[in-house]
């Protein structure tokens, strides 16, 4: 071991020792049992819930989860489709990564229970739709962090808090199942159970969660020549994604002397097979087309997220001192292969790629909150130490004979430690103001080795926030609140070797470990008014400036083939802004009191600098708008409900080298049922997709070898390839019961 690995070995260790964890602090501080509810009044429950209104300083929403359990998401990213300002880029009735604000996922943070949750991408997003609805208790939209939470999410973060033994007692048990539009259907079930043991002091909760999902998709592409002129070919492809999503969690809190100690786990095992069949036709016309090749591909997916955490908090010297020790993993083996041929009996194997990856961060957090009267302060550190390794190979074979093609920098290993010290300060200037405010100053130290090549990186950032609540009466609340928040760099512009054809054929790509995380500062100003005892309407006007945006860059070195080697590199600045409205409203007032309505919108815009043209354009796939409309109504007399929600959003353009693209969306409409009987059973119809949503992409390619001829393409509006694409998936039906017990 090198001196050099001697701190980042010590800040590892240093939580085990201390006890310590969590880069970031959970929603709510670590309590004794507290008064709980009794799950039959969560399960089998005509009551319609609302948008929480939540007591922190900063712009927070919170939904439980009893907001979306009527129309049976079976994930967390089905959940999101139903909050302001989240939308999605995914393919029909797939909801993965999400992007708050529109922004492309990866400025997007995704917390579980308040901590960081390791994922696959390159652009360190996490796939939400992997976390089951089941185990959710609510979903926090954190707008702009606190000092003593985590600076990421430049957009925003999404906070999933799981259940908990100190909000429930009792078991309830789920049967059910998704019946896609051709018949087929995929099981789900699901237990749980909390309860007290012999002592009043100490609490668990259990749950496990088995959820079968396939979604078939069909896909019609049309080639044109030019900007789509010369019908050229068709290209129809089937495209089933079918798997099992296998969940459990558990939590003990018990009394430690004058405190509490939390134990926690969460496991999520993902196993889903992905099969595509694409014929390929040529042809003049729509009317005259031959058969020209056939693609099958088949991937094999394999999936792991899990983790363990340990929360104690106690009196000391007139204050509370928290101690919490967390371990976040995350495991990917990927197999996929490719078969080509001319027709599909005479396909064979042309080329295997497989995906490896381990991913695991500890982290500890150490925090001591105190004051008296209308002035607290908390303190604390975070600390995290991350190893991720990635080995992305690539084989191709022929005539039988396989061999390896992988890429130089496709096999990594990065490791970052951080430490991120922080204060936190809460006054009450009056009875009706409260001014909360503070500062994370982090710091990380990155290492990236690639195939022999290596190289490390130290950056600081002092990131300030404040939030002013301003409540002048009961049901009014303006909220103001300022931020700094950062981004990471992808993994994948971080690795130190020489790509060969990226970003085009006759150029090359060298990975930068020195890149600085994207900063940004953003700026909210809120508006919440409660609407009787229920009912909450919330406006909020945001802005972010963005700078040190990475983007590629020429280095003026030219390559054998006479092209640029380009790199990654801080150079950019963007900004976006927008408004963003929702409304719970129960109709009491109307005399309507079993009648629910809901609706969000939210605006959007931003600019941004195209790193290749220099044109000002927005950020990558973010729509102009975003909505959502529903409807619950309950009949007490039949103990039934039935509702309906719509969604939809703009169109968007995503922007590269070579090409540009125009996404659009159909809407999306989803309906429920639902009987309740014998006071502890509710039997739920659900139905999605209903208006047959599609997805619709316009692609324009320009050629040439280098970025050079490329631009040149793209200022003189030559587009040599043009494709028509679009996606359907049909309606998906779900039936379950579900038991409180």
């Amino acid at each position: 071991m090198t001196p050099r690995h001697c701190p980042r070995l010590a800040a590892a260790l240093l939580p085990l020792f201390l006890g310590t964890t969590a880069l970031a602090q959970p929603a709510q501080d670590v309590v004794a049992v507290a008064e709980r509810q009794e799950i039959e009044e969560i399960i089998v429950n005509g009551t319609i819930m609302f948008r929480n209104r939540a007591p922190d300083p900063n712009p927070v929403l919170s939904y439980d989860l009893e907001y979306f359990q009527r129309f049976e998401p079976v994930s967390v990213g089905e959940m999101l489709k139903r909050v302001p300002g989240v939308t999605f880029a995914s393919d029909v009735l797939e909801y993965d990564a999400a992007q708050m604000r529109g922004l492309p996922p990866g400025y997007t943070q995704v917390l579980i229970n308040g901590r960081r949750a390791p994922g696959g991408e390159a652009d360190r997003s996490f796939f939400v739709d992997r976390i089951p609805a089941e185990l959710v208790e609510r979903v926090e939209i954190v707008r702009a962090p606190r000092a003593d939470q985590p600076s990421e999410g430049v957009a925003g973060t999404l906070n999933i808090i799981t259940k908990d033994s100190a909000r429930f007692e009792g078991g309830f048990a789920k049967v059910g199942g998704l019946i896609n539009e051709d018949g087929k259907v995929r099981p789900s079930g699901a237990i749980a159970y909390a309860d007290t043991l012999d002592r009043d002091d100490t609490s668990y909760w259990v749950a496990l969660n088995y959820q079968g999902r396939r979604n078939p998709k069909e896909k019609v592409t049309d080639f044109f020549g030019g900007e789509f002129e010369e019908f050229t070919g068709r290209e129809l492809q089937e495209d089933t994604r079918d798997g099992v999503d296998i969940s459990a969690n558990g939590e003990l809190v018990t009394a430690l002397g004058a405190g509490s100690l939390r134990l926690s786990g969460l496991i999520v095992d993902t196993d889903r097979d992905e099969d595509e069949t694409s014929l390929v036709y040529e042809g003049p016309s729509p009317d005259e087309l031959e058969l020209d090749e056939v693609e099958v591909q088949r991937e094999r997916i394999g999936q792991r997220t899990y983790a363990l955490g340990a929360e104690t908090e106690f009196p000391l010297a007139g204050g509370e001192i928290a101690l919490i020790a967390g371990w976040s993993g995350y495991r990917e083996d990927t197999d996929a292969e490719a078969d080509e041929g001319d027709t599909v009996p005479e396909a064979e194997l042309v080329e295997r790629e497989t995906l490896n990856i381990d991913d695991d961060e500890f982290t500890g957090t150490l925090s001591y909150r105190f004051g008296a009267g209308r002035i607290s302060t908390k303190v604390g550190m975070d600390l995290l130490y991350k190893q991720r390794d990635s080995a992305l190979r690539t084989f191709e074979i022929e005539d039988g004979e396989e061999e390896e093609e992988t890429p130089p920098g496709a096999i990594f290993t990065i490791e970052e430690t951080r430490v991120d010290p922080y204060a936190r300060f809460s006054i009450d200037l009056t009875d009706q103001l409260l001014l909360d405010a503070g500062a994370r100053y982090e710091i990380t130290s990155r290492d990236v080795e690639s195939e022999g090549d290596s190289g490390s990186y130290d950056v600081k950032n002092f990131n300030p926030s404040a939030h002013l609540r301003y409540s002048p009466t009961e049901e009014d609340r303006f909220l103001l609140s300022v931020a700094r928040t950062v981004r990471r760099p992808d993994y994948d512009l971080l690795a130190p070797y020489r790509q060969e054809e990226e970003p085009a054929d006759e150029d090359e790509l060298i990975g930068n470990p020195r890149l600085k995380n994207e900063t940004a500062w953003g700026v909210d100003v809120g508006y919440e008014h409660q609407i009787g005892r229920r009912g909450i309407f919330g406006v909020n006007l945001f802005y972010r400036d963005v700078t040190d945006v990475i983007e590629l860059v020429n280095t003026g070195e030219d390559t054998e083939a006479g092209g640029s080697v380009y790199e990654a590199a801080n150079i950019g600045d963007g900004e976006t802004w927008g408004v963003e409205f929702d409304l719970s409203l129960p109709l009491d007032f109307a005399g309507l009191p079993d009648t629910g309505l809901f609706a969000n919108y939210t605006w959007l815009d931003s600019s941004i600098t195209d790193p290749f043209t220099g044109e000002d354009r927005r950020f990558n796939n973010q729509p102009a708008h975003v909505y959502n409309v529903g409807f619950i109504q309950t009949i007490p007399s039949w103990d039934a409900s039935f509702g309906a929600s719509l969604s939809g959003r703009s169109d968007a353009t995503e922007s590269s080298l070579d090409e540009t693209v125009e996404l659009r969306y159909g809407q999306d409409l989803e309906a429920f049922v639902e009987k309740r009987f014998a006071d502890r059973y509710v039997l739920r119809f659900t139905a999605s997709n209903l208006l047959d949503r599609k997805k619709e992409e316009d692609f324009r390619f320009y050629d040439g070898d280098s970025v050079d001829e490329i631009l040149a393409a793209r200022a003189a509006g030559e587009v040599d390839e043009s494709e028509l694409e679009s996606e359907r998936s049909g309606i998906l039906f779900q039936v379950t019961l579900r038991a409180a017990f």
